[in-house]
């Protein structure tokens, strides 16, 4: 007699057609299962199907050339460095200042879904430095235009919804650098002699940036919170394999909470002391609540 111990779909329905009970045979979905045949002490044969799922903690990563905040922040950053050149003086700080924050809004979107593979909250972070660097960006652009009397336009003047139009009909595209069509596309606003119209223009595809970057960080605060991070869910994995508590949640479990207040634990890194390096579950409420879990 022949005893399937477990099995997937597809491995049930086989022994089902040849005739086995469907009481000895019970579900799994979306694993592989590796068969082993053995045998009890009275000769009984049992084939044992195993799970031999790989666990990949590990999120994908990268893909940021794809965004379209990655690409109207590159956008910005290269109709920066021409504004700069072209109408503000050299030896000005201002020029270092603004090419820089248009540098930070670019590489940190790069940098943030790079970082995602192992952190979620890395990536968070990065994504709202980026945002950050762009509103820098944005003041002095408005500087800019309101010392030299300039006009700025408003959100719906004719001039700032027809940039606002184009960025509606460019879609993302996975070229691995900026496609020349975006340029082409604000040529006739980032090219223009006079520097109002320019700045105007920049400062309409910042707030299209801003907006994009806002609807990013709405999607990864909502991923982290029902999947959580790499790092976080490492440390309840950690924590399950010594057979201490973790609520049970998506992947390998949710952070157990506070042993003093009930709140949200946060891994955190030892920065001084005898455990100085090693990580450990700290009250995210910290100073206030000085609750901790070791791993």
């Amino acid at each position: 007699m022949i005893e399937v111990v477990e099995a997937s779909g597809k491995i049930q329905e086989a022994f089902r057609s040849a005739g086995l009970p469907r009481g000895s045979l019970r579900f799994s979905r979306g694993t592989r299962w590796a068969a082993t045949r053995c045998w009890t002490g009275g000769g009984q044969e049992i084939i044992r199907m195993s799970d031999t799922t790989e666990q990949k903690r590990i999120r994908p990563s990268g893909g940021y050339r794809g965004l379209r905040s990655f690409q109207t922040a590159t956008v910005i950053y290269d109709a920066t460095v021409s504004f700069c050149d072209r109408f503000i003086d050299k030896h000005s700080r201002l020029v270092d200042q603004m090419v820089q924050a248009a540098r930070s809004g670019r590489q940190n979107i790069a940098e943030g879904s790079r970082a995602s593979a192992t952190s979620s909250q890395t990536e968070l972070r990065l994504v709202n430095v980026a945002r950050a660097s762009l509103d820098e960006l944005l003041l002095d652009y408005e500087d800019f235009l309101r010392q030299r009397g300039k006009r700025q336009w408003a959100k719906d003047d004719v001039e700032a919804r027809a940039v606002r139009g184009v960025g509606k009909t460019l879609v993302a595209h996975p070229a691995d650098q900026a496609d020349a069509s975006d340029v082409a596309a604000y040529a006739a606003w980032l090219n223009h002699s006079d520097p109002a119209t320019v700045a105007n223009a920049t400062i309409c595809l910042i707030h299209q940036a801003n907006y994009l970057l806002d609807q990013q960080i709405a999607g990864l605060e909502r991923v982290f919170i029902s999947e959580g991070g790499y790092s976080e869910n490492l440390a309840a994995a950690r924590l399950q394999a010594r057979g201490q508590p973790a609520r049970p949640g998506s992947g390998t479990g949710v952070l157990p909470s506070c042993p003093l207040c009930g709140g949200t634990m946060v891994l955190r890194t030892a920065r001084q002391g005898k455990n100085a390096g090693s990580q450990f579950l700290g009250c995210a409420a910290y100073p206030t609540c000085r609750g901790t879990v070791q791993l």
